[in-house]
């Protein structure tokens, strides 16, 4: 019962069902259902008003101290999350935040074809990253946990999603170097998702408008592979000379870009809580600006899906 009151959103206050509806969704008997109404009464969970039903008094599960976990996709992450500078630097962040709000952390994974259900349903609020066009989101749905999205956008019904804009950050670089012509690579992900087809929108379109006219070549690259996995890489470095390299890429690929070029070049990555040049997020404020409205949502579980953007900034 708790788990149906839970994915349903119900607060104190609202009507629950009454008893011969509940023995038909808990496959429960009249008496068994009986007995736990009146030990939920008993409890103060509950009150039952003779000829206007039952009431609830009392949400366990939307009590103050809230069991918030983290799951990253594996199969996006194959050598493990704290082996990703991005990652790595978002779970700190997260868990420094929800720990000092007062509620407990906890971390693990899914994967593309297989998400831990009976998990979540344990959980007030999931947060997930490494949403792909290849991920199964069906079994999302049946959770009875608040669940949200992280650096993606994600179309199902109560699932909010937290993602970063980029765009402000590409303006500025082309503000910065856009008078004069630049030979433009820009790294695209091979992991398909919503963002990666926004971004990518998005610098091509902060590009156009540039005041010069620049050349820009997109290639695919794995940023999640092996360091060896550099052929792509190093065609477009040796074939196109680039002035500006710009998007996903391994930390060990800074070293190696300038190795193909026969001329100076300036590397521009995502990449979070670095003074280093790139398109930078600062992950302590991202989740600060964010977790308030991810707690907030707990209030209402059958809100309208919303998505809200939280802006990079440019560091030349």
């Amino acid at each position: 019962m708790f788990r149906r009151w839970k994915t349903n959103g119900l607060k104190v206050g609202d009507k629950i069902e009454s008893q011969n509806e509940i023995t038909k969704f808990c496959d429960f008997s009249l008496i068994t259902v009986i007995k736990t109404l009146k030990d939920l009464e008993t409890e103060g969970v509950i009150r039952r008003q003779v000829g206007k039903g039952s009431f609830l008094v009392k949400a366990p599960w939307a009590e103050a101290h809230h069991r918030i976990g983290f799951f990253y996709n594996r199969d996006i992450v194959g050598g493990g999350i704290f082996n990703n500078e991005f990652y790595t630097r978002l779970v700190i962040a997260l868990e420094k935040n929800i720990v000092s709000d007062g509620h407990e952390f906890i971390m693990g994974s899914f994967t593309h074809n297989s998400m831990p259900i009976v998990l979540w349903d344990r959980l007030d609020l999931v947060l997930l990253t490494g949403v792909t066009g290849e991920t199964s989101v069906k079994s999302i749905g049946t959770t009875s946990s608040q669940v949200s999205v992280i650096d993606a956008v994600l179309d199902l019904p109560f699932v909010h999603s937290y993602r970063i804009d980029y765009r402000p950050a590409f303006d500025a670089l082309f503000d910065r170097f856009g008078s004069t012509h630049n030979r433009v690579l820009y790294l695209d992900t091979v992991f398909d998702s919503t963002e990666r087809e926004a971004r990518l929108e998005a610098f091509q379109q902060a590009c156009s408008n540039s005041r010069e006219l620049q050349d820009l070549r997109v290639i695919r690259v794995n940023q999640e592979g092996t360091d060896d996995d550099t052929a792509a890489l190093e065609q477009a470095m040796i074939e196109f000379q680039p002035d500006l390299v710009c998007g996903y890429m391994r930390h060990s690929w800074h070293k190696l870009i300038p190795e193909y070029l026969t001329k100076p070049v300036r590397v521009y990555p995502y990449v979070l809580d670095s003074s280093r040049p790139g398109f930078v997020v600062d992950s302590g404020t991202w989740m600060s600006t964010i977790l308030p409205m991810i707690y907030e949502k707990l209030e209402d579980r059958r809100a309208e899906s919303e998505i809200h953007s939280f802006p990079a900034r440019f560091v030349p």
